[in-house]
């Protein structure tokens, strides 16, 4: 078992220190919840990690969305290298969830999309925790819901040994319990292949082959294989193999749950003829025996996690296994971002109950069905021995359960809170006096040289404010106020020649990491969105933050947000935010005078010390490659073999590929039509520059040219 070994590029400094120190006492005396009240940019990250280090305990760091989690993840990499450090969040990159709206009699069947990328790495974090010590787990509020218990997932591990007896037909039989699939074709996660004496599988949690080699019952050799090239990386003594899948239930622990399960099917069959309703009791028999039928021939079925309180033998009304089960009862708890994050993990629970009372009423689910959900608050709190929750603007229920509220405000690198300035969001709008300080105040717009005569609207302002931020080689950040906002501006930038992205919810998790990495690198000057861009991201390259109708109270616009909002400038010794606002609000009054008292006592403290204030430095990484994610694909080294063709060969491959766009638009598969419009761009490029087609062949017909296969693309 290893320790965490903590890997410093640089010294604690600014408050670090003083938070690391005190959090680290607290801990170790035995305070229960500590909250870290941290600016944006001081480094709570590292101050994060330096009491990990000290504590020495697994630890779960929960943020409140993928990116976060993702980001959170690469950094506390680079910080403990030589020890696991995990992603888990939901793998589903779309997801609807099984429902019915009685007012219309409409049934929405489950339907979802998984990232196999993501399930890998739920099963890594999973795996690692059950074979050691030093592991930190970054996840998304997904870890409180619903998953196989750890028990019945230890228990199926298969453990292979050279010189063990052990047959090939004794792990066949093992491997098919444990959910892993048989093939003849190329191995997948989760599958194996047999040929002769020789058994290879692939895990579920790394794309790497393992062959193993069996003569007379015994165990001759396990080699590590490139699953591509088939060479051998490495010779083993042993080979630990994990289950496929997380809901797990061994034979004779499956035969208890199908009865009670049938017991259960009868009970609800016998209330509905009760209360005379045929239709409900014909839905719910036909389903649950199909269900049945597939668990005792596969054991498994779609669905199975609506059947888990019996399958790992929970009495109802009890807790579901979680993520948390499979931490020891010691583990240290962090929560990144805890104003939005905490009431996330209370939310989840209630709307989960009301779409399940819902299909148990109409016969759609057995009602055991409402014991797969998540942890109710209390019972994500009952779990969680010790806890740091980590904001620049904690919560209520942090301030009032907390033993001790520790401040880092002071950054290592001497930066200060960025300035604040108001314009009006309509020309010759006069504001009134608000604060005066070491915030700006402004009355008439600098960028227009005739005060505000025939004045700059909040949309014109911004444009030159990006253009003078762009020429600088800095970058910008805009947020708006609803998604179609953002894309109709990011349209209306693209227009501007600006060279401008949007970022929301609608994104998936894997294309944002590519475009906040894009971002960082220079290929887009603005990045424009709602919600996504306030808290957390670490954006050092942003200099100046527009925050549009920042006048318009609400959540968006409150004094939590728009201090996220102005923290993203923080990061940058340039750092300014402009608020577009005809009046000015409560919020934003206790907005600017937060900023106004952090850049007070950072000022001071730089004077003090003689610091020069400097902007965070930070490589720029490619947050999917990191976190083990395909690295992106250049269309044109996707299409060699199509541009290498002749002219008349290419007029034909446009003709197809405009037809297969087609068709995927018909079915609804934008995302496939994107691409093949993409490559069909690229190709006419290509036909554009030659200036003479090659003559026809003499038999008057045109090869066809067999492409790659789509699965491939990362587009």
């Amino acid at each position: 078992m290893k320790n965490f070994d903590l890997h410093q590029p640089y010294k604690p400094a600014g408050d670090q220190p003083e938070a690391i120190s005190q959090l680290t006492d607290h801990l170790i005396k035995g305070d229960r919840f500590l909250t870290l009240l941290g600016a944006t940019g001081t480094g709570k990250t590292y101050t994060m990690a330096h009491v990990i280090q000290n504590i020495q305990k697994p630890t779960l760091v929960i943020a409140h969305n993928k990116t976060l989690a993702a980001q959170l993840c690469n950094e506390f990499r680079e910080f403990f290298p030589n020890n696991a450090v995990e992603y888990f969040v939901s793998y589903y990159d779309y997801y609807q969830p099984e429902a019915y709206i009685a007012k219309t009699d409409t049934y929405i069947e489950k339907e979802a999309q998984i990232n196999e990328e993501i399930d890998r790495l739920r099963h890594s974090a999973t795996q690692a925790l059950l074979t050691r010590k030093d592991v930190i787990i970054c996840a998304s509020v997904s870890c409180i819901y619903g998953l196989g218990a750890p028990e019945a997932y230890a228990l199926t591990i298969l453990h292979i040994e050279t010189g063990k007896d052990l047959t090939r037909e004794d792990m066949i039989h093992k491997l098919v319990d444990m959910q892993f699939t048989r093939t003849s074709a190329d191995l997948t996660r989760g599958s194996f292949r047999l040929t002769g004496q020789v058994l290879e599988v692939m895990p579920a949690h790394e794309e790497k082959v393992y062959r193993i080699e069996t003569a007379g019952g015994r165990v001759e050799r396990i080699m590590q294989v490139d699953p591509v090239s088939r060479k051998i990386l490495r010779e083993q003594q042993d080979l630990w193999v994990f289950p496929a899948k997380h809901f797990i239930t061994p034979g004779p622990e499956r035969e208890r749950a199908t009865k009670a399960i049938r017991a259960e099917l009868k009970e609800r069959l016998d209330w509905f003829e009760k209360h005379n309703l045929p239709l409900e009791a014909e839905r719910l028999e036909r389903r649950t025996k199909y269900d049945l039928e597939m668990i005792e021939t596969l054991g498994y079925c779609s669905g199975i996690e609506n059947y888990s309180r019996h399958l790992s033998g929970r009495k109802e009304g009890d807790p579901p296994d979680t993520l948390l089960s499979y931490f020891p009862k010691d583990f240290l708890l962090m929560v990144d971002e805890s104003h939005v994050t905490v009431p996330q993990i209370g939310g989840m629970y209630e709307g989960d109950r009301s779409r399940k009372n819902t299909l148990v009423e109409h016969g759609f689910r057995l009602p055991s069905a409402k014991d797969n959900r998540p942890l109710t608050f209390k019972e994500f709190d009952q779990r969680v021995a010790q806890g740091v929750f980590v904001s620049a603007t904690p919560g209520l229920f942090e301030l009032q359960n907390s033993n001790a509220v520790v401040e880092q405000i002071i950054r290592p690198t001497g930066l200060i809170d960025p300035e604040v300035i108001v314009i009006p969001i309509t020309p010759k709008t006069p504001l009134p006096p608000f604060h005066k300080g070491a915030v700006t105040e402004f009355t008439k717009n600098p960028l227009d040289k005739g005060g505000n005569e025939g004045g700059l609207g909040q949309i014109d302002d911004a444009i030159k404010r990006i253009a003078r931020a762009t020429d600088d080689g800095q970058r910008t950040l805009v947020t708006t106020l609803t998604k179609k906002m953002a894309e109709d501006l990011t349209e209306f930038l693209k227009e501007k020649k600006v060279k401008a992205c949007y970022l929301h919810s609608d994104i998936k998790t894997v294309e944002r990491l590519e475009i906040l990495s894009d971002f960082r690198r220079g290929k887009y000057d603005v990045l424009v969105g709602v919600n996504l861009l306030r808290e957390g991201l670490d954006l050092p390259e942003v200099s100046l933050v527009c925050i549009l109708d920042a006048d318009k109270e609400g959540f968006l616009r409150s004094e939590t947000s728009l201090i996220q909002t102005i923290g993203r400038a923080a990061r940058n010794v340039r750092g300014q935010v402009v608020l577009y606002a005809d009046r000015i609000t409560g919020s934003m009054k206790h907005a600017i005078a937060e900023t106004d008292r952090r850049r007070t006592k950072q000022i001071a403290y730089n004077q003090q010390r003689g610091i020069t204030p400097q902007s965070i430095k930070k490589a720029i990484t490619d947050l999917r490659g990191s976190l083990g994610f395909a690295e992106p694909k250049d269309i044109k080294e996707i299409l060699k073999l199509e541009l290498s063709a002749e002219s008349r060969q290419l007029e034909d491959v446009i003709k197809q590929k405009e037809a297969e766009m087609k068709t995927a638009a018909l079915e609804l598969d934008f995302e496939l039509a994107t691409i093949l419009r993409d490559e069909i761009v690229i190709i006419r490029q290509e036909l554009g520059k030659r200036q003479k087609k090659m003559p026809v062949a003499t038999d008057g017909k045109t090869p066809r040219i067999k492409r790659p296969a789509r699965h491939g693309r990362t587009h």
